[in-house]
């Protein structure tokens, strides 16, 4: 079976060498390349950039335990694909419904910030995810490292799929890449993103499944 996760991956020794020192301060955090979280035949697939230091690398699940995914995970609950509208830890009751979230890069990396051939080691994963996808999906990019990502993934050019957010691309047959801001706190506290904005992104992300 092809990975779409490894987790005792350290290809990239400089995020290897940052999350032994990370864990060393904390020995209680997760800090090792975090797995994808959700139903494995989903037709919603979330992709953002990589772990953040005190969310996903403390809690081993995406968007979980940092403000990054309160946005996130309240709208999953509200458009069906969450039991609950938070996710605090890994060993909390949340199911996922329809939905899978990933990362481009699955370590945390400096400062937020892979570098390029940290996202072009990780993206053999992610090009084994994307493959695996239904007809009718959807994939949702949460920036512009994970959109660019996924073209990498599918060998496209970058060239012919701007991000912008709320754009629609064509991919693989019967699958949509739909971009949308990253649900960051700067881009949540500055309003670059919206919750009317985010809200409009799953409306049509559920419009699309369904149409499928």
């Amino acid at each position: 079976m092809k990975k779409i996760y490894d987790p005792d991956c350290r290809q990239c020794p400089r995020l290897a060498t940052f999350l032994d020192k990370v864990l060393d301060k904390y020995p209680d955090y997760f800090c090792r390349p975090v797995p994808p979280f959700g139903d494995a035949a989903a037709r919603l697939l979330i992709i953002g950039l990589a772990p953040g230091m005190h969310g996903a690398n403390r809690t081993g699940r995406p968007f979980t335990g940092d403000h990054a995914g309160i946005l996130l995970y309240q709208m999953l609950h509200k458009f069906g694909f969450g039991s609950i509208p938070e996710s605090i830890a890994a060993g909390d009751p949340l199911q996922l419904s329809n939905c899978r979230i990933t990362n481009a890069v699955k370590c945390l990396p400096p400062d937020n910030k892979p570098i390029g051939s940290e996202i072009n080691t990780c993206n053999q994963y992610l090009v084994n995810e994307l493959c695996d996808l239904p007809r009718g999906s959807v994939v949702l990019a949460l920036g512009g490292i994970a959109h660019r990502a996924i073209v990498k993934a599918l060998g496209l050019r970058q060239a012919d799929f701007k991000f912008g957010h709320g754009v629609e691309h064509g991919l693989l047959e019967n699958v949509v890449l739909l971009d949308s801001y990253h649900c960051s706190r700067y881009n949540t506290n500055t309003r670059r993103l919206t919750p009317e904005m985010f809200e409009d992104i799953f409306v049509r992300a559920r419009q699309l499944i369904a149409e499928a």
